[in-house]
């Protein structure tokens, strides 16, 4: 009898970058986020996370504002500029982005691969004045399949609920791509780890998914922002940052996706199969 063996995958170099986006200045964002990118590229990484709202800041005076920033995707330039670059340099991009679909306004995230345009993810969990701005999303948390493996996004926000991340990885999700702008939590008590930090690493054991976070830092508009971009492993650990709180920077970690797909905890135990949706309501 000839024993089969497991096929094996190549391990996977992932970045996140952490930079300060200017509000309003999307030409010189995109620029800059493209200069990372390549930086990031040339150190070997194949996929490549930028902050929620890379392209045009984050904190809106009004509505009218955000309508003149926000493009179509993936016909704008900003997803455009990406696409071209992911082609370039046979890369996978994940970047947030304002996006106009007809007259509603989403906070979006694009994925971007060397062949061409992925799809789009639209936040379905909205912070405090983006409900001023955004609809809440209505594609529901996607999966898509490429060629380095089986992506998931979520936005910021959303990953204060843990059904975000077991839908993804119900879905088959083996690492999800979070673009975020996290802003420091009411009561955090000085010195403490972001709570986004907490709740990712437990979202990333409780699931079997590796995750990827990018953040962005700086002032804006009177909004400070936390930084600590980071990469966990499918066991909850991390693998790369937290970064600073206040600098830009890169965080990078070499992962093998098989590890996604591995979920027990013990001979006994399995993250997903244990689940007891008989009694759960």
């Amino acid at each position: 009898m000839i024993e089969e063996i497991a096929p094996t995958r190549p391990r996977l170099q992932v970045s996140c970058i952490q930079f300060e986006p200017r509000i309003g200045a999307v030409d010189a964002n995109v620029a800059r986020a493209s200069e990372l990118v390549r930086a990031a590229a040339a150190t070997g990484s194949r996929l490549i996370v930028l902050p929620e709202l890379a392209n045009t800041g984050y904190v809106f005076d009004t509505t009218e504002e955000a309508r003149s920033l926000a493009e179509p995707v993936p016909d704008g330039p900003s997803c455009r500029a990406w696409l071209a670059l992911a082609a370039e340099l046979g890369v996978h991009i994940v970047a947030g982005i304002a996006e106009r679909a007809g007259d509603a306004l989403f906070n979006s995230a694009v994925v971007a691969g060397p062949e061409g345009f992925i799809g789009v993810y639209r936040k379905s969990h909205l912070w405090h004045r983006e409900n001023v701005f955004f609809e809440k999303g209505d594609l529901g948390f996607p999966v898509f399949e490429t060629a380095l493996g089986k992506i998931g996004v979520a936005i910021c926000y959303d990953g204060w609920f843990p059904e975000t991340f077991r839908q993804l990885a119900l879905g088959g999700a083996e690492i999800v791509c979070v673009p975020t702008n996290w802003v420091p939590m009411p009561d955090q008590p000085a010195g403490e780890a972001a709570m986004a930090n907490i709740l990712h690493r437990a979202a990333a054991h409780s699931n079997g998914i590796f995750i990827a976070c990018a953040d962005r830092v700086g002032v804006e508009r009177g909004q400070p922002f936390e930084g600590q971009s980071l990469i966990i492993d499918a066991k909850g650990w991390t693998l790369a940052g937290p970064a600073s709180k206040d600098r830009p920077e890169t965080v990078t970690a070499v992962i093998d996706l098989a590890e996604a797909g591995r979920k027990d905890l013990n001979e006994f135990n399995n993250v997903l199969r244990d689940r007891r949706t008989d009694v759960y309501g």
